[in-house]
């Protein structure tokens, strides 16, 4: 199967989840009456990442040939995505100002004078372009990365602070001995052995950030197993898996939600900070940034590379953070008292 065939499909399992997700959450007033409080509360910043997520999933969905690619028979075989589409025939030879209608350097007209919204880079590729291809990594980064955490960390947190005895001591001893590594190495080192791609860093990143939920939940855990009614299931015959699955997993996920809106944040960061070492992710805002930085240096300043990317970083980042503090607001019954 071709990788972006795997793509779309990927791509519309994920549309179909969101919307069993959201028919769902319609159905529970709990959920729903989350939701509608949430969104009262940021609508601005729900309204921001939702613009992200969109741009992330049309730059998911590709597809080769259309009237676009004219006679150019490498592009006609070419897969494309409809950010690509939309962007058709922009291509120009170097750098250019925002709304331009000359090159930066040779000062020669440009093919497309004045249609750069945020100017063009070393390679004549739209800026804006480029910046809205790497919503969708950020967002994958983001995503798939807490994905691969947070169920690793739940796992292992509730069985050490469930179960205890010898699987608490494995378990923290394996969170002491990843504590105690400088996590940019161990990061480093797991992507240089690792084969490269955007999943090997995903891997990595989760890898490498599990441990503070864990701890976490190993906490939450301890207390959970020790109240009335999980003592009231264990005395009248329930299985301690049940018992893990009805009772305890459910009053942590307040947790897994306001951790998965942190986590994503921190997750785009380092990839960047990757990027700036040279090992991110191809088409990454990060990657955007570690190549402007030479480009300050220049005279005339080349700027626009730079912010552009800063701002869609800055963006996606403020209101992931602004969701999160919402949804702590809401789901915290402390907050919701002093509201009312």
């Amino acid at each position: 199967m071709e990788s972006h065939v795997l793509s779309n499909l990927v791509t519309l399992l994920l549309i179909a989840g969101m919307v069993a997700l959201g028919v769902f959450a319609a159905r529970n007033r709990l959920w729903r009456d989350a939701f509608v409080q949430l969104f009262r509360r940021r609508p601005i910043a729900l309204l921001v990442f939702g613009l992200y997520l969109a741009v992330g999933l049309a730059d998911s969905i590709a597809w080769t040939g259309g009237a676009d690619a004219g006679k150019d028979q490498v592009l006609a075989h070419q897969p494309r995505t409809l950010i690509d589409r939309l962007f058709a025939g922009t291509q120009e030879k170097s750098y250019s100002k925002p709304l331009a209608a000359r090159e930066f350097y040779r000062d020669i007209p440009l093919a497309h004078p004045g249609s750069h919204l945020l100017g063009t880079d070393i390679l004549g590729r739209d800026v804006l372009l480029v910046t809205l291809k790497g919503a969708r990594v950020a967002l994958l980064i983001g995503g798939f990365t807490s994905l691969i955490a947070i169920p690793l960390a739940l796992l292992l947190g509730v069985s050490a602070g469930y179960f205890g005895r010898w699987i608490d001591d494995v378990v923290f001893f394996v969170m002491s001995v990843l504590a105690s590594i400088p996590s940019i190495l161990l990061l480093v080192a797991l992507i240089m052995v690792l084969p490269k791609g955007t999943l090997s860093v995903c891997v990595a990143l989760g890898v490498t950030s599990w441990v503070s939920f864990c701890r976490l939940a190993r906490g939450e855990t301890l207390k959970l197993r020790e109240l009335d009614y999980v003592a009231a299931a264990r005395s009248l015959g329930v299985s301690e898996a049940r018992i893990v699955l009805r009772h305890v997993v459910p009053n942590l996920m307040h947790l897994v939600i306001i951790t998965f809106v942190l986590m994503f944040s921190s997750q785009v960061i380092s990839e960047a900070v990757l990027s700036w070492l040279g090992i991110g992710v191809d088409g990454s805002w990060g990657q955007m940034i570690a190549q402007a930085k030479d480009e300050l240096s220049r005279d005339p300043l080349i700027w626009w590379n730079l912010t552009s990317a800063g701002l869609a970083v800055f963006g996606l980042l403020l209101s992931v953070n602004f969701i999160g503090d919402g949804v702590r607001d809401v789901l915290d019954p402390r907050t919701l008292r002093e509201h009312s």
